[in-house]
């Protein structure tokens, strides 16, 4: 499989692009937590549906694991401090170069989601976030609205995945998945075979 055979690619960003579980570690004080924090936000951020605060999730994830809600303020003022994953300026850029037009597909806030693309450090054709789509992933949606933004078919479109979640919502749209599984997460029940599973970005130029 070679991103160059397709004319589009689209990127979760906070897993697949950005290391926001460095992030969220900090803010909970331990690795430990911070996992929890985050496992109970894709829960019930992926089974949420019609948008509701994104802000509001993360509070409720929070305070699920016993964080308490103010943490989700202390994220929301350091979004701007996410890093990208070390590779993914040169496979952006390669596939910049090579004439692949890029997008996001995000659930977050419009505000925070564009805080977040702009820490990539690369500019995208399409910024897709669950704010302005309305929904959530894995509703098909907004990865829906991406693809019409990008003036792109869904077969001729490759989607990176960071959560196993995003392979429930690409398959309802036949989006072909690569899983950049950075960090090991097993893949949720029901979710659909990715094309390729991987812990790094680089095969999508290799």
């Amino acid at each position: 499989m070679s991103s160059r055979n397709y004319d589009a690619v689209l990127f979760d960003l906070l897993s697949a692009l950005l290391d926001s579980w460095s992030l969220w570690n900090v803010i909970a004080g331990s690795e430990e937590l911070g996992r929890r924090w985050r496992a109970e936000y894709l829960k019930i951020t992926y089974r949420e549906g019609a948008y509701r605060a994104y802000e509001e999730l993360v509070a409720e994830s929070a305070e699920a694991v016993g964080l308490g809600r103010g943490v989700a303020g202390e994220l929301e003022a350091r979004f701007g401090e996410l890093q990208p994953w070390p590779e993914a300026g040169q496979v952006l850029r390669e596939l910049r170069r090579a004439g692949v037009r890029l997008g996001v597909v995000t659930n977050c806030s419009e505000r925070l989601g564009r805080v977040a693309a702009g820490c990539v450090g690369v500019e995208f054709d399409v910024v897709v976030t669950a704010e302005r789509a309305g929904f959530y992933k894995p509703d098909p949606r907004p990865y829906r609205l991406a693809l019409a933004e990008l003036r792109s078919a869904a077969g001729r479109c490759l989607f990176v995945a960071g959560s196993g979640y995003d392979l429930v919502g690409t398959a309802r749209v036949g989006l072909g998945t690569y899983w950049h599984n950075r960090v090991g997460l097993a893949r949720p029940e029901g979710a659909a075979a990715p094309l390729v599973e991987t812990g790094s970005l680089l095969g999508l130029v290799r």
